[in-house]
């Protein structure tokens, strides 16, 4: 496919470009609250030093959206350095002061592919977080794929009674969207067999197992409106499919993939914050399973934008309606602009210049 095409290509000039990182360098945490299911506690967050993600070193060039590569070794770790890594990272926070504590491992890729994470490392971190009393929750990212019986069933024989979320990437209710567009490489049938089995896990044997789906605000050659309706339908078949959680992921500008190549040639522009919050007030209006919004590159060159009036302030009532669950009241000059686009998305898909720069 064209889409597969110039993924690859350039994701092999991101490979070119790129510069060695040792698994220090790729490894990162930091500590603050979140919205858990019992409500909000502190939480703990892990980026593990893997390879890479598997999809995006294969043949298909990854996803259009996705800077992964760049954030990786790209080649085997040991076991004992990410299990050193991991030590290293935990013993940073005071977790031991926290009656309560939700852990979420980042992988960069997919935690429960053994290639990516290796089995060994996989199960010291779960045995070390199942041994301590006030973790009540651990969350996972993974592509449907490697969710399976077998796994999940080697995870809770560690883990025992606590909660374990796994997060995948579905984007988009829209197969059309997800192949043709974010190059996802998976359809509705791959992610709905993964819940379902969650579902299974969770009647037959009782596992405290969750799933979450992360949807993704605005792919490419999607305009304005059609970025705003597909995200809220996608909300709704989640509900419908029995996912437990969902997280809105609004794009921001990766460097060296193809969603930076069409936004450098003005064909692209991330989503406006105003439809971020439409999104997010529509769900938790008539959706009734917990919405997130992430507010990754809000207000920068490169990610969702207002006017410099109003990006701060959203952002952090963004942030605080996250854990609260509230819809977001707010107006500025700028949302009359973002209405005018959203009612002429038909007619013009992007209000951004066509610049002559060069790609690279």
């Amino acid at each position: 496919m064209e889409i597969e095409k110039l993924t690859k290509e350039i994701r092999n000039r991101a490979f070119e470009k790129k510069k060695d990182k040792t698994p220090e360098q790729v490894a990162a945490s930091w500590y603050n609250d979140d919205l858990t299911y019992n409500g909000v506690s502190k939480t703990l967050f892990m980026i593990l030093p893997t390879p890479g993600c598997s999809w995006a070193l294969g043949d298909s060039g990854g996803c259009t959206m996705c800077s992964y590569v760049s954030d990786c070794t790209l080649e085997p770790i040991d076991d004992d350095k990410i299990i050193e890594i991991f030590n290293n990272h935990l013993s940073r926070f005071p977790i031991a002061e926290e009656d309560r504590i939700s852990v979420k491992l980042f992988a960069s890729g997919s935690f429960l592919n053994p290639y990516e994470l290796p089995k060994t490392a996989r199960d010291y971190i779960l045995r070390k977080l199942a041994e301590m009393d006030n973790v009540c929750e651990i969350i996972v990212e993974s592509r449907p794929e490697y969710v399976n019986e077998k796994v999940l069933d080697e995870i809770f024989e560690i883990i025992g009674d606590k909660l374990f979320e796994v997060s995948m990437g579905l984007e988009t209710y829209n197969d059309e969207t997800r192949l043709n567009k974010i190059n996802k490489g998976f359809t509705a049938k791959n992610f709905e067999d993964a819940v379902h089995l969650i579902h299974k896990m969770r009647d037959e044997k009782d596992y405290d197992i969750k799933s979450k789906a992360y949807v993704f605000v605005k792919p490419i050659l999607l305009n304005e409106k059609e970025a705003i309706d597909e995200a809220i339908e996608t909300a709704y078949y989640c509900e419908e499919l029995g996912v437990d959680r969902l997280s809105f992921c609004p794009a921001t500008i990766h460097a060296q993939t193809l969603i930076e190549r069409l936004w450098r040639q003005g064909a692209y522009n991330p989503p406006w914050i105003w439809s971020a919050i439409e999104i997010i007030n529509t769900v938790r209006e008539n959706v009734k399973i917990p919405a997130l919004l992430d507010t990754s590159g809000f207000g920068s060159r490169r990610g969702p934008y207002n006017c410099k009036k109003c990006n701060k302030t959203l952002k952090n009532m963004i942030i605080d309606s996250n854990l609260t669950q509230s819809v977001i009241e707010y107006d500025c000059e700028c949302k009359k602009q973002w209405k005018a686009e959203v009612i002429a998305s038909d007619m013009n898909k992007s209000k951004t210049p066509v610049k002559h720069i060069p790609l690279y």
